[in-house]
């Protein structure tokens, strides 16, 4: 099968460490792998970037065709994505730009790649502006991971995280609202996509964790320890009550824009409270027996090569 004109792009990229020729020679691009919306496997596509500041600015244009291209779909529904750049390969939280701050950041878009200008110009959609922000908490330092307790609570240690800074961007964005004077209606949640897609990737890494977990980490553990089977079973149990929570406000922020703050918060200290209450048992019950397995496990040993 011949290989298609991406795959020859994401070669030459990754053989001479993000340079590439031909019409993106000279440049910035990135590598993003995305998780697909419906299929769950990952496509990696080269696309076009913007420094701001910071920030790594993505513009859905699609060449300025009808519809917005896969990869924003993909990252809508798996908000966390890998970027490589140059030499560099990092997660990234994807949060598409709303309102005014859409605006600004497309025109300074623009002004660095006239180009964008002409794609909407092609269009009627708005072209989405995408930034590419830290898939870690406000505050997130990295410690040393080398046992298996290790990564456990490095895993608890960034969903607190999550949920604080979930906290913490739906208090600024009602308290803009509040603030809101004058005639019309309040303008657009700044916050309300970012809210989303950081909520988003919190309860998607807690349900892998947790399916990690039930199928792989207890049963190995309980093999050894059949007196935890109780424990074992009180989590499961725990896990199941905490992704009914968790379905319940990712339906609550799906109108977020309009949403009751106080049922809100009710509902997000309600989680907060059922999720700490479970990993504080977990690190009570399950930690001790970790403390001695290294992480990353070993490779399997290689079998012997018969002699003759």
């Amino acid at each position: 099968m011949p290989t298609s004109f991406n795959e020859q792009v994401i070669e030459e990229f990754r053989a001479n460490e993000g340079r590439v020729g031909g019409p993106f020679e000279g440049g910035d691009l990135l590598l993003l792998t995305t998780t697909g919306a419906r299929s769950g496997t990952e496509r990696t596509t080269p696309l076009g970037y913007v420094r701001h500041g910071d920030a790594l600015l993505l513009v859905g244009s699609n060449l300025g065709g009808p519809h917005h291209p896969a990869w924003y779909h993909n990252l809508l529904a798996h908000p966390v994505v890998r970027v490589e750049v140059g030499t560099r390969t990092f997660q990234a939280l994807a949060v598409p730009a709303e309102g005014a701050r859409r605006d600004e950041l497309f025109a300074h878009a623009v002004r660095q790649a006239p180009g964008y200008g002409g794609y909407q110009a092609r269009t009627t959609r708005t072209l989405p502006v995408v930034v590419l922000e830290r898939a870690e908490p406000d505050g997130w330092e990295a410690r040393p991971v080398v046992t298996l307790a290790d990564k456990l609570m490095e895993v608890h240690t960034w969903l607190r995280g999550q949920l604080r800074q979930v906290r913490a961007e739906a208090d600024a964005h009602f308290a803009a609202r509040a603030a809101h004077q004058g005639p019309g209606e309040p303008p657009a949640p700044g916050l309300g996509l970012q809210i989303r897609q950081r909520c988003l990737a919190f309860c998607q890494a807690l349900e892998f964790h947790h399916v990690s977990e039930d199928d792989h980490l207890f049963p190995g553990i309980a093999r050894h320890h059949p007196r935890l089977t109780a424990t074992f079973d009180r989590l499961r149990e725990e896990h199941r009550t905490i992704a009914r929570v968790q379905s319940e406000l990712a339906a609550l922020l799906d109108g977020i824009g309009i949403a009751d703050p106080q049922r809100f918060r009710t509902e997000l200290d309600a989680m907060s409270k059922e999720l700490n209450a479970h990993l504080d048992y977990e690190e009570e019950s399950i930690l001790p027996l970790l403390a001695d397995v290294p992480w990353p496990p070993a490779p399997p040993a290689r079998p012997a090569e018969a002699t003759g």
